[in-house]
C-alpha cells in the first residue's frame, strides 16, 4: 500500500516558529557577549607588473609631428601658401608651375592661429543742435538702444562660459576683459544671466515636454545649495534631450514636477520614491547595484561570498549585453542566453534571504521583491541596464557645484537649470550651443519667435 501523506499539525508550525525566534535571539546575545569582531587585515594590493624601461621620456616623442586632430574643410581655410618645385630634383630641368595630369595631390599641413580678438564697440551719440531762434534740439538715443550695453553674441559667450564650463562670475569677468578687452562688472554679468534665463524659458519648457513624453528616460538626482539651504538637482534624459530641475525636496512631488506624468520606461537607482512608478515599466540600475554589493563584500562573511558570486555572474550578464549592443547576437538570442544568469542570481538572493546575517537578508529580500525590474533591458528596445547616461550628462552640473557651492537665490537656480538643460541638450544633438544662445537672445530682444531646441523629425 502506498504511503499516505500525514497532514501537518498547525500547533507544530507555531512551535517551530517560536523555536526559530528564540534561536535568533540567542545568537544575537552570543554576538553581544563576544564583543565587536576584530578588524580584518587589509590585504595588500598585488604589485603592478614590472615594465622594461624603454629609455624614452614620457609624453610625445621628438619624432612626433604636431598636427590638428583632423584637417578642416576647404571653406574653413582662410589662407593658402603653395610650395611648388621649380626644377627637377634629378636632372635640374625647369618644371611647370601648373599641375600636370600625372601629378599627385599636394601634401597638406594646416596651422590654426587666433587673430587679435577685440569686441566691436558701437557708440551711439545723441547730438544737440541750436536753431537761429535760439532753441536747442536734442536727438535722444532711442530707449530700445539704451536698454542694453552688451550685444547678444557677447552675452551668449558669457553665459556659455558659465553653463558649459561652470566658470565663476569673477572668472568670466577676467576672461572677457583679457580676451575681448571689454571691462564688465559682476552686477552686469548677473543681469545678463537673468535676461538669458528669461529668454531660455520656452526652450526649457520644450525640453521638459519632450522628456516627459519620451518612451524611455533615465533619471538621477544629486545635492545642490540655494542660499545655503539644501536643494536637489534632478536630471532626466533621453538620447537627444536633457532636462534639469532644482527642487527643495527629494520626494515624489519633485519627480512629478520634473516629468508632469509618470509614463514610459524609467531607468533609476533603488531610491524609495521611484517605487511609485509602475514596476512593469521600471529598470533598476545595475551600476548602483554593483556599488551596493561592494559594500556587502566589505562586510565579510557570507555577504562577501554571495557578493563575489553575484558580481561574477553580473560580469557575464554585461558581456552578453555588450555582445548584443555590438551586433553579435539578436535580441531573441540575448533573451535565451540570459535565462541561466537570471536563475543563478535568483539562487544567490534566496541564499542571502535565508542568511543569519540580518543586514544581508534584508538586502537580498528587497532585491527579490523587485527582481523582475532588473531584467527589463533584455526584452524592451531602448532600455539600458544602467542610468549611466543620466549620470554622464549630470557630470558638468556636479563640477559646477564643486566650484560654486550652488546658487544664492531662486533666480540663480532657474538660470542653472535652464542653461544646463540647453547646453547639454545641444551637446547631445551635436549643435553649436553658442550660436543657439546668440540667436535665442536676439529673438528675445526683438520679440520674435525663438529657435527650437527639440526639432521634430
Amino acid at each position: 500500500m502506498a504511503d499516505q501523506a500525514v497532514p501537518e499539525c498547525p500547533r507544530c508550525r507555531e512551535l517551530e516558529a517560536v523555536i526559530l525566534q528564540l534561536e535568533t535571539k540567542l545568537r544575537d546575545l552570543e554576538d553581544r557577549l563576544k564583543g565587536p569582531s576584530p578588524k580584518r587585515p587589509v590585504e595588500a594590493p598585488s604589485p603592478a607588473p614590472v615594465k622594461k624601461p624603454t629609455g624614452r621620456k614620457r609624453g610625445a616623442q621628438p619624432v612626433h609631428k604636431p598636427q590638428l586632430k583632423k584637417w578642416l574643410p576647404r571653406e574653413r581655410v582662410t589662407g593658402v601658401v603653395d610650395y611648388v618645385p621649380g626644377s627637377c630634383s634629378s636632372c635640374d630641368k625647369p618644371l611647370s608651375a601648373e599641375a600636370g595630369p600625372n601629378d599627385a595631390s599636394p601634401t597638406i599641413h594646416q596651422i590654426a592661429e587666433l587673430p587679435k580678438i577685440l569686441a566691436d564697440i558701437t557708440e551711439h551719440r545723441g547730438h544737440f543742435r541750436t536753431c537761429v531762434c535760439g532753441c536747442v534740439t536734442h536727438a535722444a538715443i532711442p530707449a530700445k538702444v539704451r536698454e542694453h550695453s552688451v550685444g547678444p553674441n557677447l552675452t551668449a559667450t558669457i553665459t556659455y562660459f558659465a553653463g558649459s564650463h561652470g566658470m565663476s562670475k569673477r572668472g568670466i569677468e577676467e576672461v572677457i576683459e583679457t580676451l575681448f578687452q571689454v571691462p564688465i562688472s559682476l552686477g552686469t554679468i548677473s543681469n545678463l544671466e537673468r535676461e538669458v534665463s528669461a529668454a531660455l524659458e520656452p526652450a526649457y519648457r520644450e525640453a521638459r515636454n519632450a522628456v516627459a513624453g519620451a518612451e524611455v528616460k533615465p533619471l538621477d538626482e544629486t545635492g545642490w545649495k540655494e542660499a545655503g539651504r539644501k536643494r536637489w538637482l534632478w536630471v532626466a534624459a533621453t538620447m537627444t534631450t536633457v532636462v534639469f530641475l532644482i527642487h527643495p525636496r527629494r520626494n515624489f512631488d519633485a519627480l512629478k514636477h520634473l516629468l508632469g506624468k509618470l509614463a514610459g520606461y524609467l531607468v533609476s537607482d533603488r531610491w524609495c520614491i521611484y517605487d511609485n512608478w509602475d514596476g512593469e515599466f521600471r529598470q533598476l540600475c545595475w551600476a548602483h547595484l554593483k556599488r551596493n554589493w561592494d559594500k556587502q563584500i566589505d562586510r565579510g562573511g557570507q555577504a562577501k561570498v554571495l557578493g563575489g558570486q553575484w558580481q561574477a555572474v553580473q560580469k557575464q550578464v554585461f558581456e552578453l549585453w555588450h555582445l548584443f549592443r555590438g551586433g553579435g547576437i539578436t535580441r531573441a538570442e540575448l533573451d535565451l542566453r540570459m535565462l541561466p544568469h537570471i536563475e543563478s542570481l535568483s539562487i544567490v538572493l534566496e541564499q542571502g534571504l535565508r542568511s543569519r546575517d540580518s543586514v544581508l537578508s534584508r538586502f537580498c529580500g528587497r532585491l527579490l521583491d523587485g527582481y523582475p525590474m532588473l531584467w527589463l533591458f533584455v526584452s524592451v528596445e531602448g532600455v539600458e541596464p544602467t542610468n549611466n547616461h543620466a549620470e554622464r550628462v549630470q557630470r558638468r552640473a556636479v563640477l559646477w557645484r564643486r566650484k560654486s557651492f550652488g546658487c544664492n537665490s531662486e533666480e540663480g537656480s532657474r538660470f542653472v537649470e535652464r542653461i544646463l538643460t540647453v547646453i547639454q541638450t545641444l551637446r547631445l544633438q551635436k549643435r553649436n550651443a553658442l550660436e543657439f544662445l546668440g540667436q535665442t537672445l536676439q529673438a528675445h530682444r526683438e520679440g520674435r519667435a525663438k529657435p527650437t531646441l527639440c526639432p521634430t523629425r
